[in-house]
């Protein structure tokens, strides 16, 4: 057989094989992809990358001021948690502070007159503590402080419950800052008259 007769039959033989080898890759569910370039390693790992960064931004957690107004809440510093503190409103009941802590915290020191509302268990707080929010005009509510988040679900809890969210304060600050401010802090129950008086001048209960 001449070389040309040979090489004409190769030739055939190489586009049947061809043929067969792309049909058999276009109806593979693991074909590869004909369109999609898989050498250029550096490209798909800068793009990758740029996606990475792009979702690590979206995922970003809203500052705590943020948050609060997206619900509807508001943001308590402690400059406004010691006005409010010191306003005379605040013997008259038109300002409430709720400690949003559970009782063994509660009852070893909270801010002298807060109701507690531990949202775990409402229902042994609630009788107390919804009719003093109904009336109060300025509700500050806190818990530990720092990571704690129980201050801001006990908020949206007495949000949900039918207490105007424009009344309600979260003090991001908590009890931790309220104690090492040395402001006043009340032992056990409620109005139990236990206060501890070790404050500096300049404190919202100094007289």
């Amino acid at each position: 057989m001449s070389f040309k007769a040979i090489f004409g039959e190769a030739l055939l033989i190489g586009i049947a094989g061809a043929i067969l080898a792309f049909g058999a890759n276009s109806i593979s569910r693991q074909g590869l992809k004909l369109n999609r370039n898989y050498f250029s390693g550096g490209a798909l790992s800068h793009s990758a990358g740029e996606a990475a960064v792009t979702s690590s931004s979206d995922a970003a957690p809203k500052s705590l001021a943020e948050r609060l107004r997206s619900e509807g809440l508001q943001l308590a510093d402690s400059n406004l948690v010691s006005r409010l503190y010191a306003d005379p409103n605040r013997e008259s009941g038109l300002v409430a502070f709720v400690d949003a802590r559970n009782d063994e915290h509660y009852q070893a020191g909270h801010v002298p007159g807060a109701y507690q509302l531990d949202h775990y268990h409402p229902e042994r707080y609630l009788e107390a503590v919804l009719p003093a929010c109904q009336v109060a005009q300025q509700i500050l509510v806190y818990c530990k402080g720092g990571a704690c988040e129980d201050s801001e679900q006990t908020a949206l809890f007495l949000r949900d419950a039918g207490v105007p969210s424009a009344r309600l304060f979260v003090y991001a600050g908590g009890f931790d800052e309220w104690s090492s401010n040395r402001w006043p802090v009340e032992i056990g129950e409620r109005n139990s008259g236990q206060i501890h008086e070790s404050q500096p001048a300049g404190h919202p209960g100094a007289k």
